[in-house]
């Protein structure tokens, strides 16, 4: 799917990462992390020519239905759960529109059970949903896809904790050093205080940031509601010049 750029112009470096301001990796009460997470200090490396300059993406590599997850992997039939629409744009740090950017989603059904084989939730599998996406941003780096909204789970963390609705995020932009793994949450969730992974992040900010908000006037009538979710990748650290 990559493609080999044209040229390096315009392929400056990266801002370096600010470490501080990112959650600590080691968070006990998201049990998973003290084994996940790095017990010696980071290293910091300088970005080569590679990780700057790609991969590229085009839309028409992609299938007509990749956005579509309610359509994508239906059986003669349409999955079950409440229709959604979700968009957004990615920018970097500066406010420049990230285009050509891979957008990957993944999510659990309706019931809160993955099509995963180690999923092992009592909720059921729907016959028609396969809980996963992928879209490229267009020129004002903006990105949309239909799904089903997904329902939340226990999980085996503390005694009764439940994962409150989320979507998974896999983003590439226009070079490696822009890539980043999230999660998306649901404005209105009533088990979004009480996750512990989101409560791994001091910064009431940046979990404000992880909640799409309900965005009505781009419900699609007698069909979906809509919910918006923009996200911010690292920006290039170059002088702009008028017009780009």
């Amino acid at each position: 799917m990559s493609q080999t750029p044209q040229g390096t112009s315009g392929y400056g470096p990266f801002v370096q990462r600010r470490s501080e301001v990112h959650p600590a990796a080691l968070t006990p009460g998201y049990k998973t992390s003290v084994l996940r997470s790095p017990h010696q200090a980071l290293i910091s490396i300088k970005q080569t020519l590679t990780e700057r300059t790609g991969p590229l993406f085009a839309p028409q590599e992609l299938g007509a239905k990749d956005n579509d997850l309610i359509l994508n992997f239906a059986q003669g039939g349409l999955p079950v759960g409440e229709r959604v629409v979700v968009h957004g744009y990615v920018r970097d740090e500066f406010g420049q529109a990230v285009r050509n950017a891979l957008v990957e989603v993944w999510q659990a059904n309706a019931s809160g059970r993955y099509r995963h084989k180690k999923d092992q939730y009592i909720g059921a599998l729907d016959p028609n949903f396969g809980g996963c996406g992928r879209m490229v941003t267009d020129e004002h780096g903006h990105y949309r896809y239909r799904t089903i909204k997904p329902g939340p789970y226990p999980w085996r963390n503390r005694i009764n904790d439940w994962r409150p609705s989320h979507i998974h995020y896999s983003l590439q932009g226009d070079g490696w050093a822009q890539r980043l793994i999230t999660q998306m949450y649901f404005e209105g969730d009533t088990l979004i205080p009480g996750c512990p992974i989101l409560q791994g992040i001091a910064d009431e900010e940046q979990v404000r940031g992880l909640i799409a908000l309900e965005d009505r006037g781009n419900f699609v009538e007698l069909d979906a509601r809509c919910y918006r979710f923009d996200i911010v990748l690292r920006g290039r650290r170059q002088t702009w010049f008028e017009g780009v």
